[in-house]
Protein backbone atom coordinates (compact mmCIF):
# COMPACT_ATOMS: atom_id res chain seq x y z
CA UNK A 1 0.00 0.00 0.00
CA UNK A 2 1.24 3.82 -0.53
CA UNK A 3 2.08 5.70 2.70
CA UNK A 4 -0.51 7.87 2.67
CA UNK A 5 -3.24 5.18 3.04
CA UNK A 6 -1.10 3.23 5.57
CA UNK A 7 -0.78 6.43 7.64
CA UNK A 8 -4.82 7.04 7.39
CA UNK A 9 -5.05 3.23 8.43
CA UNK A 10 -3.50 3.76 11.70
CA UNK A 11 -5.64 6.44 12.38
CA UNK A 12 -8.64 4.97 11.99
CA UNK A 13 -7.71 1.75 14.09
CA UNK A 14 -6.52 4.44 16.66
CA UNK A 15 -9.82 6.05 16.93
CA UNK A 16 -11.82 2.58 16.72
CA UNK A 17 -10.21 1.23 19.84
CA UNK A 18 -9.99 4.95 21.87
CA UNK A 19 -11.06 3.96 25.57
CA UNK A 20 -12.90 6.52 27.33
CA UNK A 21 -10.80 6.77 30.07
CA UNK A 22 -7.52 7.06 28.53
CA UNK A 23 -4.86 9.92 30.21
CA UNK A 24 -4.05 10.97 26.33
CA UNK A 25 -6.93 12.79 23.81
CA UNK A 26 -8.22 11.22 21.09
CA UNK A 27 -6.64 13.67 18.31
CA UNK A 28 -3.38 12.65 20.17
CA UNK A 29 -4.47 9.19 19.88
CA UNK A 30 -5.11 9.57 16.31
CA UNK A 31 -1.96 11.67 15.49
CA UNK A 32 0.05 8.60 16.84
CA UNK A 33 -2.02 6.38 15.12
CA UNK A 34 -1.37 8.46 11.75
CA UNK A 35 2.28 8.64 12.24
CA UNK A 36 3.05 5.15 13.34
CA UNK A 37 0.32 3.57 10.52
CA UNK A 38 2.63 5.47 8.29
CA UNK A 39 7.03 4.40 10.53
CA UNK A 40 7.54 1.42 8.11
CA UNK A 41 8.20 3.18 5.24
CA UNK A 42 10.89 5.18 6.33
CA UNK A 43 12.75 2.49 4.97
CA UNK A 44 12.40 4.01 1.82
CA UNK A 45 15.90 5.55 2.21
CA UNK A 46 17.58 2.81 1.29
CA UNK A 47 16.45 3.91 -2.21
CA UNK A 48 19.23 6.72 -1.87
CA UNK A 49 21.62 3.90 -1.09
CA UNK A 50 20.92 1.62 -4.21
CA UNK A 51 18.29 0.48 -6.19
CA UNK A 52 19.85 -2.91 -5.53
CA UNK A 53 19.48 -2.67 -1.57
CA UNK A 54 15.74 -1.09 -1.82
CA UNK A 55 14.96 -4.20 -3.58
CA UNK A 56 16.40 -6.71 -1.23
CA UNK A 57 15.73 -4.67 1.72
CA UNK A 58 12.39 -2.76 1.42
CA UNK A 59 9.63 -4.00 3.56
CA UNK A 60 12.22 -5.53 5.98
CA UNK A 61 13.11 -5.30 9.30
CA UNK A 62 10.69 -2.10 9.88
CA UNK A 63 7.81 -4.72 8.85
CA UNK A 64 8.81 -7.80 10.71
CA UNK A 65 6.15 -8.89 13.51
CA UNK A 66 9.09 -10.37 14.92
CA UNK A 67 10.22 -6.60 15.92
CA UNK A 68 7.18 -5.34 16.04
CA UNK A 69 6.55 -4.93 19.83
CA UNK A 70 10.61 -3.35 19.23
CA UNK A 71 9.47 -0.60 17.21
CA UNK A 72 6.05 -0.39 19.00
CA UNK A 73 7.68 0.06 22.55
CA UNK A 74 10.49 2.96 20.68
CA UNK A 75 7.69 5.22 18.97
CA UNK A 76 5.67 4.75 21.69
CA UNK A 77 8.68 6.36 24.01
CA UNK A 78 9.05 9.07 21.79
CA UNK A 79 5.42 10.06 21.56
CA UNK A 80 5.33 9.82 25.20
CA UNK A 81 8.43 12.40 25.24
CA UNK A 82 6.82 15.11 22.74
CA UNK A 83 3.78 14.73 24.99
CA UNK A 84 5.37 15.98 27.84
CA UNK A 85 2.80 18.75 29.03
CA UNK A 86 0.85 16.11 30.58
CA UNK A 87 1.74 12.93 32.81
CA UNK A 88 1.42 10.39 30.39
CA UNK A 89 4.30 7.40 29.78
CA UNK A 90 5.03 5.13 26.60
CA UNK A 91 2.27 2.61 27.85
CA UNK A 92 -0.42 4.96 27.17
CA UNK A 93 1.04 4.96 23.74
CA UNK A 94 2.25 1.82 23.21
CA UNK A 95 -1.03 -0.12 22.21
CA UNK A 96 -1.86 2.55 19.60
CA UNK A 97 1.58 1.93 18.45
CA UNK A 98 1.31 -1.56 18.21
CA UNK A 99 -2.23 -1.56 16.33
CA UNK A 100 -0.92 1.00 13.58
CA UNK A 101 2.20 -0.98 12.81
CA UNK A 102 0.56 -4.26 13.00
CA UNK A 103 -2.14 -2.52 10.35
CA UNK A 104 0.56 -1.68 7.91
CA UNK A 105 2.41 -4.83 7.70
CA UNK A 106 -1.04 -6.70 7.52
CA UNK A 107 -1.86 -3.72 4.22
CA UNK A 108 0.93 -4.84 2.99
CA UNK A 109 0.60 -8.65 3.27
CA UNK A 110 -2.01 -8.94 1.35
CA UNK A 111 -0.55 -7.16 -1.57
CA UNK A 112 1.98 -9.24 -4.49
CA UNK A 113 5.05 -7.31 -3.43
CA UNK A 114 6.13 -9.77 -0.76
CA UNK A 115 7.07 -8.08 3.16
CA UNK A 116 9.52 -9.97 4.82
CA UNK A 117 7.30 -10.17 7.98
CA UNK A 118 9.86 -12.73 9.56
CA UNK A 119 12.96 -10.77 9.14
CA UNK A 120 16.08 -10.08 10.27
CA UNK A 121 15.82 -14.04 11.09
CA UNK A 122 14.47 -15.04 7.65
CA UNK A 123 14.29 -13.23 3.96
CA UNK A 124 11.09 -14.75 2.77
CA UNK A 125 8.38 -12.77 1.69
CA UNK A 126 4.67 -13.24 2.08
CA UNK A 127 2.06 -11.75 -0.09
CA UNK A 128 -1.50 -12.85 -0.17
CA UNK A 129 -1.98 -11.10 -3.35
CA UNK A 130 -5.65 -9.82 -2.81
CA UNK A 131 -4.82 -6.29 -2.99
CA UNK A 132 -3.54 -4.01 -5.91
CA UNK A 133 -0.28 -2.28 -4.05
CA UNK A 134 -2.58 1.36 -4.75
CA UNK A 135 -6.28 0.77 -4.30
CA UNK A 136 -8.42 3.54 -4.28
CA UNK A 137 -11.62 1.27 -3.20
CA UNK A 138 -9.15 0.35 0.24
CA UNK A 139 -8.09 3.73 0.53
CA UNK A 140 -11.61 5.38 -0.15
CA UNK A 141 -13.29 3.12 2.48
CA UNK A 142 -10.38 4.35 5.41
CA UNK A 143 -11.13 7.82 4.20
CA UNK A 144 -15.21 7.66 4.33
CA UNK A 145 -14.37 6.10 7.85
CA UNK A 146 -12.38 8.82 9.28
CA UNK A 147 -14.85 10.99 7.87
CA UNK A 148 -17.59 9.45 9.69
CA UNK A 149 -15.45 9.28 12.87
CA UNK A 150 -15.08 13.45 12.49
CA UNK A 151 -18.78 13.71 12.11
CA UNK A 152 -19.52 11.51 14.91
CA UNK A 153 -16.87 12.49 16.92
CA UNK A 154 -18.28 11.46 20.68
CA UNK A 155 -18.40 7.75 19.27
CA UNK A 156 -16.01 5.05 17.79
CA UNK A 157 -18.61 3.21 16.25
CA UNK A 158 -17.99 5.06 13.27
CA UNK A 159 -14.71 4.07 12.74
CA UNK A 160 -15.67 0.26 14.33
CA UNK A 161 -17.56 0.44 11.46
CA UNK A 162 -15.39 1.63 9.01
CA UNK A 163 -12.81 -0.92 9.81
CA UNK A 164 -14.88 -3.56 9.60
CA UNK A 165 -16.17 -2.52 6.26
CA UNK A 166 -12.30 -2.52 5.19
CA UNK A 167 -12.17 -5.75 6.43
CA UNK A 168 -15.72 -7.25 4.26
CA UNK A 169 -13.53 -5.70 1.35
CA UNK A 170 -10.58 -7.60 1.99
CA UNK A 171 -12.38 -10.47 1.93
CA UNK A 172 -14.33 -9.95 -1.31
CA UNK A 173 -11.35 -9.67 -2.75
CA UNK A 174 -10.12 -12.63 -1.60
CA UNK A 175 -13.23 -14.63 -3.16
CA UNK A 176 -12.38 -13.11 -6.57
CA UNK A 177 -8.76 -14.42 -5.72
CA UNK A 178 -9.80 -17.96 -5.43
CA UNK A 179 -12.44 -17.24 -8.63
CA UNK A 180 -9.15 -16.34 -10.73
CA UNK A 181 -7.43 -19.13 -9.70
CA UNK A 182 -9.64 -21.47 -10.59
CA UNK A 183 -10.36 -20.29 -13.96
CA UNK A 184 -6.49 -20.72 -14.33
CA UNK A 185 -6.76 -23.96 -13.56
CA UNK A 186 -9.50 -24.68 -16.13
CA UNK A 187 -7.02 -23.64 -18.32
CA UNK A 188 -4.15 -25.42 -18.08
CA UNK A 189 -6.40 -28.42 -17.39
CA UNK A 190 -7.71 -27.38 -20.99
CA UNK A 191 -4.30 -26.84 -22.13
CA UNK A 192 -2.96 -30.23 -20.83
CA UNK A 193 -0.05 -28.12 -19.31
CA UNK A 194 1.33 -30.80 -17.21
CA UNK A 195 2.92 -29.95 -13.43
CA UNK A 196 1.67 -26.13 -14.60
CA UNK A 197 1.40 -23.22 -11.28
CA UNK A 198 -1.59 -21.31 -11.28
CA UNK A 199 -1.58 -17.49 -9.54
CA UNK A 200 -3.65 -14.36 -9.74
CA UNK A 201 -2.48 -11.57 -9.16
CA UNK A 202 -4.68 -8.20 -8.67
CA UNK A 203 -4.65 -5.61 -10.84
CA UNK A 204 -5.63 -1.71 -10.74
CA UNK A 205 -8.90 -0.07 -10.86
CA UNK A 206 -11.70 -2.67 -9.56
CA UNK A 207 -11.31 -5.69 -7.38
CA UNK A 208 -12.59 -7.24 -10.48
CA UNK A 209 -9.60 -6.82 -12.25
CA UNK A 210 -7.09 -9.60 -12.39
CA UNK A 211 -3.55 -11.01 -13.84
CA UNK A 212 -4.26 -14.81 -13.72
CA UNK A 213 -0.74 -16.29 -15.00
CA UNK A 214 -0.31 -20.35 -15.27
CA UNK A 215 3.49 -21.16 -15.52
CA UNK A 216 4.83 -24.00 -17.35
CA UNK A 217 8.14 -24.59 -17.13
CA UNK A 218 9.55 -22.26 -19.13
CA UNK A 219 6.98 -20.21 -20.43
CA UNK A 220 4.36 -18.17 -18.91
CA UNK A 221 0.53 -18.04 -20.21
CA UNK A 222 -1.52 -14.98 -18.89
CA UNK A 223 -4.32 -12.99 -19.43
CA UNK A 224 -5.71 -9.62 -18.34
CA UNK A 225 -9.54 -10.57 -17.25
CA UNK A 226 -12.48 -9.05 -15.66
CA UNK A 227 -14.61 -11.34 -13.33
CA UNK A 228 -17.58 -9.77 -13.47
CA UNK A 229 -17.73 -8.21 -17.56
CA UNK A 230 -20.40 -9.84 -19.74
CA UNK A 231 -18.45 -7.84 -22.86
CA UNK A 232 -15.42 -6.01 -23.85
CA UNK A 233 -15.22 -2.59 -23.37
CA UNK A 234 -14.30 -0.30 -26.18
CA UNK A 235 -10.94 0.27 -26.95
CA UNK A 236 -10.87 4.16 -25.40
CA UNK A 237 -9.32 7.33 -27.35
CA UNK A 238 -6.48 9.19 -27.36
CA UNK A 239 -9.12 11.59 -25.44
CA UNK A 240 -9.47 8.97 -22.51
CA UNK A 241 -8.63 9.90 -18.74
CA UNK A 242 -5.47 7.50 -17.19
CA UNK A 243 -8.26 5.35 -15.24
CA UNK A 244 -10.09 4.69 -18.23
CA UNK A 245 -7.24 3.38 -20.16
CA UNK A 246 -6.19 1.48 -17.34
CA UNK A 247 -9.75 -0.54 -16.60
CA UNK A 248 -10.19 -1.10 -20.64
CA UNK A 249 -7.99 -3.92 -21.16
CA UNK A 250 -9.91 -6.73 -18.78
CA UNK A 251 -12.32 -8.79 -20.66
CA UNK A 252 -14.67 -10.74 -19.51
CA UNK A 253 -13.88 -14.44 -18.99
CA UNK A 254 -15.23 -15.54 -22.10
CA UNK A 255 -13.34 -13.23 -24.06
CA UNK A 256 -9.70 -14.12 -22.66
CA UNK A 257 -7.24 -13.24 -24.55
CA UNK A 258 -4.22 -15.06 -23.62
CA UNK A 259 -0.70 -14.60 -23.99
CA UNK A 260 2.71 -16.71 -24.32
CA UNK A 261 5.76 -15.24 -22.68
CA UNK A 262 8.92 -16.99 -22.85
CA UNK A 263 11.24 -17.24 -19.56
CA UNK A 264 14.29 -16.05 -21.91
CA UNK A 265 12.93 -14.47 -24.67
CA UNK A 266 11.20 -15.00 -28.42
CA UNK A 267 14.02 -15.83 -30.11
CA UNK A 268 15.58 -19.29 -29.61
CA UNK A 269 19.47 -17.99 -30.86
CA UNK A 270 19.53 -15.46 -27.91
CA UNK A 271 18.08 -17.85 -25.33
CA UNK A 272 20.88 -19.30 -23.99
CA UNK A 273 22.57 -16.30 -23.61
CA UNK A 274 19.54 -15.33 -21.96
CA UNK A 275 19.45 -18.30 -19.25
CA UNK A 276 23.39 -18.15 -18.25
CA UNK A 277 23.01 -13.97 -17.26
CA UNK A 278 19.78 -14.63 -15.23
CA UNK A 279 21.22 -17.98 -13.53
CA UNK A 280 24.66 -16.01 -12.63
CA UNK A 281 25.61 -14.96 -9.39
CA UNK A 282 24.99 -10.78 -9.34
CA UNK A 283 21.71 -11.37 -10.48
CA UNK A 284 20.84 -13.47 -7.29
CA UNK A 285 19.52 -10.57 -5.92
CA UNK A 286 16.75 -10.66 -8.87
CA UNK A 287 15.48 -14.30 -8.76
CA UNK A 288 15.19 -13.81 -5.14
CA UNK A 289 12.08 -11.33 -5.67
CA UNK A 290 11.09 -11.89 -9.30
CA UNK A 291 8.46 -14.37 -9.40
CA UNK A 292 7.94 -14.06 -12.92
CA UNK A 293 11.10 -13.24 -14.18
CA UNK A 294 11.08 -12.99 -18.30
CA UNK A 295 13.96 -11.30 -20.87
CA UNK A 296 12.88 -8.07 -21.62
CA UNK A 297 15.46 -7.21 -24.14
CA UNK A 298 18.81 -7.55 -25.15
CA UNK A 299 21.36 -4.50 -26.00
CA UNK A 300 24.63 -4.53 -27.65
CA UNK A 301 26.77 -1.59 -28.52
CA UNK A 302 30.13 -2.34 -29.25
CA UNK A 303 32.04 -3.33 -26.80
CA UNK A 304 28.85 -3.32 -24.35
CA UNK A 305 26.08 -6.36 -23.68
CA UNK A 306 23.33 -5.70 -21.66
CA UNK A 307 20.66 -8.62 -21.24
CA UNK A 308 17.19 -6.70 -19.06
CA UNK A 309 14.40 -8.80 -17.42
CA UNK A 310 11.38 -7.94 -15.87
CA UNK A 311 8.82 -9.13 -13.65
CA UNK A 312 5.68 -9.89 -15.14
CA UNK A 313 4.01 -8.95 -11.90
CA UNK A 314 4.50 -5.25 -12.43
CA UNK A 315 3.42 -4.81 -16.36
CA UNK A 316 0.23 -3.69 -16.63
CA UNK A 317 -1.65 -2.88 -19.83
CA UNK A 318 -1.97 0.80 -20.40
CA UNK A 319 1.30 1.74 -19.09
CA UNK A 320 4.55 1.18 -20.82
CA UNK A 321 6.84 1.19 -17.38
CA UNK A 322 8.29 -1.34 -15.25
CA UNK A 323 10.02 -0.41 -12.16
CA UNK A 324 11.66 -3.49 -11.96
CA UNK A 325 13.63 -4.15 -14.44
CA UNK A 326 16.84 -4.97 -13.45
CA UNK A 327 19.85 -7.25 -15.23
CA UNK A 328 23.64 -7.08 -16.23
CA UNK A 329 26.06 -5.49 -18.37
CA UNK A 330 29.68 -7.06 -19.64
CA UNK A 331 32.48 -4.40 -21.61
CA UNK A 332 34.61 -6.75 -23.70
CA UNK A 333 35.20 -9.75 -20.81
CA UNK A 334 32.17 -11.89 -21.29
CA UNK A 335 32.28 -12.92 -17.64
CA UNK A 336 32.74 -9.86 -16.21
CA UNK A 337 29.07 -8.83 -15.44
CA UNK A 338 27.56 -6.04 -13.44
CA UNK A 339 24.16 -5.61 -12.54
CA UNK A 340 22.13 -2.75 -13.30
CA UNK A 341 18.53 -1.37 -12.82
CA UNK A 342 17.09 -0.35 -16.61
CA UNK A 343 15.28 3.42 -15.82
CA UNK A 344 12.21 4.00 -18.23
Amino acid sequence: MDTLTHALSGALVARATAPRDARISVAARVAAGFFAGAFPDVDVVLSFVSPITYLTQHRGVTHSIILLPVLALVLAWLFARIDRGKQVSWRDYFGVCLLALGLHIAGDVITSFGTMIYAPFSNARVAWSTTFIIDLWFSGIIVAGLAAAWAWRRSRVPAVMGLAALAGYVGLQAVQHKRTIDFGERYAETGAFGGAQVSAIPRPVSPFNWLVMVTEGNRYHYANVNLVRDTMPATPGPEAGFITRLNAAYAPLKQAQWMTVHKYGPDPSERELAARVLAHPKLGFYRWFADYPALYRIDRSNPTTCVWFEDLRFTTPGRDSNNFRYGLCSERDPDDWHAFRLLD
